[in-house]
């Protein structure tokens, strides 16, 4: 019989009566019941590893990591876990379409914010975890990654093909604060810096100036489109403090791409949408223009960039 490790699925749904049930794989959203050899442990493992204040922890079973969110509902407690993989999947196995994968990671020396939206269970967290991983590998740098919980496996040393090394280390927000430990990350002069999701007007002021300053930032946010993902954004950029106007340039100057992912069929795979601002700040960019006047009419250049990538054509005019 199957252990918890080995049976195969994304998310484990725990309801308050103690059932387990997973993705059945014949429709789209259809679950069934499971019940592994190890079931029992694992449920215990769920109880016992919540603190009593924060509802998304990381419960450490057997040697996987499984993102949790606990809720209470009218019967009592109950359980999401994800089962975060062993290590970081290389981005070509991903299913991501080749020509948006080879332009994402020819993205490695540029600075900017690279925001990732998405519904919950899209694929987000792995998708960018891939991505700062090509990096690593690509062209080495140092990394640091704020997130709560920590996810997916990304501390640790990297070796290029010329000979040089990349180093991520991750952490937590210190005594849950954002704000503080992303200032603290760019004390350290990271080139690279990871944020498990923008979800308040501290982490995105402070992710938009690091952006602004020369980092590589890449974050998850989440919101039904690009036109969402960026108008979620300036709020939170507006809420911080500044003017509405003020935000939309903060986001203009800062953003170097926005993605929209789902995942679609039977297997799933990504489908995602996307626009990038030229990553070149010294030449003129229509993307940047067009968020600096928060007018985000962004349909036509959303489809345009699509069809020259897919054809091969540079997104940018020379």
């Amino acid at each position: 019989m199957a252990t918890v490790n080995d049976t195969e699925f994304s998310d484990i749904y725990v309801i308050p009566d103690g059932t387990a049930y997973i993705w059945g794989r014949r429709t789209q959203s259809g679950l069934v019941q499971v019940e592994p050899d190890d079931y029992d442990e694992f449920l215990q493992a769920l109880i016992n590893t919540y603190d009593g204040h924060n509802p998304s922890y990381l419960v450490k079973f057997k040697g996987l990591h499984y993102r949790v969110e606990r809720t209470v509902t009218l019967e009592g407690q109950q359980f999401c876990a994800r089962k975060m993989p062993h290590t970081i999947p290389d981005m070509n196995k991903l299913g991501i379409e080749s020509h948006l994968a080879n332009y994402l990671k020819s993205l490695s020396n540029a600075p900017g914010l690279i925001l990732l939206a998405g519904t919950t269970g899209s694929g987000k967290t792995t998708t960018i975890a891939a991505l700062l991983r090509e990096y690593l590998v690509r062209d080495g740098g140092y990394a640091f990654t704020l997130e709560d919980p920590v996810e997916m496996p990304l501390d640790g040393t990297y070796h290029t093909a010329n000979g040089e090394i990349g180093i991520c280390k991750q952490m937590t927000p210190p005594n849950g604060s954002w704000e503080e430990g992303l200032k603290s990350m760019l004390r350290s002069k990271p080139r690279y810096v990871y944020l498990g999701e923008i979800r308040d007007p501290e982490i995105a002021s402070e992710a938009l100036r690091a952006a602004i300053s020369g980092h590589l930032v890449l974050s998850t946010i989440h919101a039904s489109t690009v036109t969402d993902a960026i108008q979620s954004i300036v709020k939170y950029a507006a809420a911080s403090g500044i003017s509405e106007d003020m935000a939309y340039d903060l986001v203009g100057n800062g953003i170097l791409g926005v993605l929209h992912q789902s995942l679609v069929g039977v297997p799933k795979r990504p489908k995602i949408e996307y626009v990038f601002a030229n990553p070149d700040g010294t030449k003129g960019d229509q993307v940047r223009g067009i968020i600096k006047s928060g007018k985000m009419n962004l349909a036509t250049t959303i489809e345009s960039q699509r069809i020259r990538m897919e054809r091969g054509i540079s997104i940018f005019d020379n």
